[in-house]
């Protein structure tokens, strides 16, 4: 296993008592339809975590954290309108590794060096399981939605276009 994919293994263990499961794949799972393919899931069943920088408010240049179905697009401007920003965007990779300890095409929904507030698509409740990232851009783990959203802490509310 990948040092990152068991790392994230541990963290899961160690903060919030539960054991999960690490798939690795040769060909990668950076996009929420590649991860699909690999799992053999419909792309829905993706739970993409995006790292979002937030714009004037209270929180001018803070990060939040969006778990999203990977059938759906991130609404921006709703998330800068959920957290009272001004404006929302793409965090910056560098940045997200530095505070939320993992990089791009790995992050997963929990397990972030800080605490991230974070919303959750209503939409992966319609799936039994879901799989969100493990750590590496070739590694997922399978957890049921309402567990994963109760892990992250997580606010359910659509904010997808």
């Amino acid at each position: 296993m990948h040092p990152r994919a068991a790392e994230f293994q541990e963290r899961a263990r160690d903060r919030y008592e539960v054991d999960v499961e690490v798939l690795e794949f040769d060909a990668g799972t950076e996009t929420a339809a590649a991860a699909a393919d690999a799992v053999g899931c419909e792309t829905g069943a993706i739970a993409s975590t995006i790292v979002v920088s937030l714009a004037g408010g209270e929180r001018d240049g803070g990060l939040v954290a969006a778990v999203t179905s990977g059938a759906n697009r991130l609404d921006l401007d709703a998330v800068a309108g959920h957290f009272g920003a001004d404006a929302a965007e793409m965090g910056d990779p560098s940045r997200i590794r530095e505070v939320v300890g993992w990089s791009i095409g790995g992050v997963p929904p929990i397990g972030h060096d800080a605490a991230l507030q974070t919303v959750f698509d209503p939409t992966l409740t319609e799936y039994d399981t879901v799989y969100g990232a493990a750590g590496t851009p070739s590694a997922v783990f399978a957890v049921d939605p309402e567990m994963l959203a109760e892990l992250a802490d997580a606010t359910v509310v659509d904010l997808t276009e």
